[in-house]
Order: C-alpha cells, then sequence, then structure tokens
C-alpha cells in the first residue's frame, strides 16, 4: 500500500473555526486536531491486510491482497492472494522465499544503503504530514449540520477551496481545484467518512500535465482499539493528462483488515499507513 496515504489525514486534521447554532466548532476542530494527530503518531505501528484493486486505462483489472509488515524500518507487502484467490503452496513458498531474502538483505546491508532505505520511507510519510498541515491554509470548512454514519453520530462539514491560496509546493496545487466533505465522530471527534472531488484542471509541472475534473477520492475510517481510529477503505477514481493527452484513467479500490500491533518496533520507523500511500499513485 502506497496511503495512498494522506488523504484521510488531510481532510480530518484542519477546519475552520465559528460558532454554528450554538456549537463550539473550534472546540469540536481542536479535538479533531488532536485526534488525528495521534492516530497519525500510532499507524506505524499496526500491521494489516490490504486488498487492492486497480483497473488502469487499456489493462485488465488486478486484485492484489497483501500482508503489510515492517522489516527492519521500512515497508514490505507480503503478496496473500491474487483475484481473490489465494496463493497456491508453490506461490506461498516463492513469496515466502522472496520474505525471507529480503529480511537477510536488510539485516546485512551497509549503513549507508539502510539509511537511504529508511530516510526514503520517513520522507514519504513527513510529505503527507506537510500537505495534512498545508489544508488549513487551503480550505474553507463550514459545518452544515449532524447526521449519523455508520453507527456514528457525527458532525458534517463541507470544504471549499480558499480565495487567494497560494500552494507553497508543485503537490499543494492540487488542494486549489478541490472540494470536499468530511464527517466527524460526535463522541469521539474521529473522522468517520472523508470525500473529495476536484473540480476544476489542476496543472502539474508547468502545462505538462493536469488533473482533470472529475477526480474522486473517498475515505472510511473505524476504531481498531481504545481511542486509536485507522483507515478501513480507500476508493480513488483519477483523470489526469499530459502534453494534451490522458495518460491515466484509473480507478482504484483498496481495503484494510485485521490491524495488529507490530512487534519490536525501531523508534521513528513503523509502517505504512494506508491513506498516505494512495495520493502517490
Amino acid at each position: 500500500m502506497r496511503v495512498k496515504t494522506a488523504f484521510a489525514f488531510l481532510f480530518g486534521a484542519v477546519l475552520g473555526a465559528a460558532q454554528t447554532n450554538s456549537v463550539d466548532v473550534q472546540d469540536i476542530i481542536k479535538k479533531a486536531v488532536a485526534a488525528t494527530e495521534a492516530n497519525w503518531k500510532e499507524a506505524p505501528k499496526y500491521g494489516f491486510i490490504e486488498r487492492d484493486v486497480e483497473s488502469r486505462k487499456d489493462s485488465p483489472k488486478t486484485v492484489k491482497s497483501y500482508q503489510v509488515l515492517m522489516i527492519e524500518g521500512s515497508p514490505y507487502n507480503k503478496l496473500i492472494a491474487v483475484n481473490d484467490r489465494p496463493l497456491s503452496k508453490a506461490e506461498e513458498q516463492a513469496e515466502q522465499q522472496k520474505l525471507q531474502a529480503t529480511t537477510w538483505n536488510r539485516q546485512h546491508e551497509g549503513p549507508h544503503e539502510r539509511a537511504r532505505r529508511i530516510n526514503a520511507y520517513r520522507k514519504e510519510r513527513d510529505h503527507d504530514h506537510t500537505m495534512m498541515q498545508e489544508m488549513a491554509a487551503a480550505f474553507n470548512f463550514k459545518l452544515t449540520g449532524e447526521t449519523k454514519l455508520d453507527g456514528h453520530d457525527v458532525y458534517e462539514f463541507v470544504a471549499t477551496p480558499k480565495p487567494g491560496y497560494v500552494p507553497p509546493n508543485r503537490d499543494a496545487k492540487v488542494l486549489t481545484g478541490m472540494k470536499g466533505k468530511l464527517w466527524i465522530d460526535k463522541a469521539t471527534y474521529q473522522w468517520v467518512k472523508v470525500e473529495a472531488e476536484v473540480l476544476r484542471p489542476v496543472n502539474f509541472y508547468g502545462f505538462l500535465a493536469k488533473v482533470g475534473p472529475g477526480t474522486r477520492f473517498e475515505l472510511e475510517q473505524e476504531p481498531i482499539t481504545g481511542s486509536l481510529w485507522l483507515p478501513k477503505h480507500f476508493a480513488s477514481r483519477v483523470y489526469a493528462t499530459a502534453l494534451g493527452f490522458i495518460n491515466e484513467n484509473s480507478l482504484d479500490d483498496e481495503t484494510y483488515r485485521d490491524y495488529r500491533p507490530l512487534r519490536n518496533q525501531e523508534p521513528g520507523a513503523g509502517s505504512r499507513e494506508p491513506i498516505a500511500a494512495s495520493l502517490h499513485r
């Protein structure tokens, strides 16, 4: 899983502050920010099972399931099923050999190679966290009501682009053309669901590449243990062009289950969290 993610963390961490119908939005946001930051810090301590459904233009749909592990400071995906079919005994043995080889290589790599590998993982994670923080400047948020979702009583917010926002880097440009909705659990201040949609074309690399209208993202999460909530589902439909031609028309649907604490975690290492990686597709 590449979260893929800090899509969910992006919308969940930052909202505007105001008083709406006697509800203290500022207090809701303060608590939501604290809950989201706590999830962000704890997520690397958990492994999980991930099922990926991918559909690319002119390519057949693929369905693969992985056991997501942490090996010597960075993630590893062990293939466990294809098209919802468990691997044969021979295939399972081959994957186990790959896992053993990767483990041995990482345990015996030189200090510079090890540092490059772990730093690359941490850099991606830090990038996602920076994008999350940038949301505060990029959007105006409004409380639109209270409802029930997936058995949770929630606050419902809408997010719209903030006029005059200037993205500080290339990656943040996509925020200028998006709108979204967010549902926050009233009891725990965790987000339950996030939806986002690209409203207008957003250019990257000058005019060489563009993300088009109709690109959509959806994320859902659930309680795992105690106060910790983690993603259970992420879906995206992406329309993109390069040099004026469509080169990426993709559908992705990912589910995450069986979260379990990872043992022997290294300080600051952790496993890959499901949302953040999706944004790098």
